[in-house]
């Protein structure tokens, strides 16, 4: 499996062999640092931590954590493997964008843009009410949100409220670009969070399975 941290640099545009105009996020990707490895029999599941960014300041339990590994990192965050794919990772080793080619589908996951406080129509997509005579005030208002029983609000009830600022994840996006030398990869396609913002970039599961078929 194919994986890896970066942040979003921003969106710009490419072109391709026909000329025609490619819309890309520029992802400046890794190098990233294994700081542990996990296992069924010590930790319940199989899996590999790594860390991306610098951090000039640890606390002491984050200082032992990598102890024996140059430098601190700003994030950590952990990638499932089966058992026998974290055998062939060690401590301490790198892991940079030339593992991606041309043309492979990968998943990005992010934080996307806090939108602040939102009403029903922006955040849900309502219709709203009618913009008839008698029907003043109530265009962009929700509308009955009770019932006669149990006589509470329903959980889960699509209502105002903070939008955005949430883990969005885009699949299946096209790599169509791999720079080792400066870490930066183009994937084909808009990718959430704000310019600066953490990404994870695996490889798309599904995306493989169709092409062995």
């Amino acid at each position: 499996m194919k994986f890896i941290l970066g942040e979003k640099v921003g969106m710009t545009r490419l072109f391709d062999s026909s000329g025609n105009v490619v819309p890309v996020t520029v992802l400046r990707a890794g190098p990233i640092t294994v700081t542990q490895i996990k296992n069924n029999e010590k930790d319940g599941y199989s899996a590999l931590q790594v860390g991306f960014g610098s951090k000039q300041r640890l606390s002491k339990p984050q200082a032992g954590h990598v102890r024996g590994i140059r430098g601190g990192f700003r994030w950590l965050k952990e990638f499932r493997l089966d058992e026998n794919d974290g055998k062939a990772y060690e401590k301490g080793a790198k892991i940079d964008v030339s593992v991606f080619s041309l043309g492979d589908r990968v998943n990005v996951q992010g934080i996307s843009k806090g939108k602040g406080f939102a009403g029903v129509v922006k955040r849900h997509h309502f219709r709203g009410g009618w913009a008839s005579h008698g029907n003043k005030h109530m265009l962009r208002a929700p509308g009955s949100i009770g019932m006669s029983w149990p006589e509470r609000v329903n959980k889960g009830r699509r209502m105002a409220g903070r939008m955005g600022y949430e883990k969005v994840k885009v699949k299946n996006l096209e790599i169509v670009e791999v720079d080792p030398k400066n870490n930066i990869l183009a994937v084909r396609g808009a990718v959430p969070g704000n310019n600066g913002s953490l990404v994870t970039i695996a490889e798309s599961i599904a995306a493989k399975k169709s092409s062995k078929k």
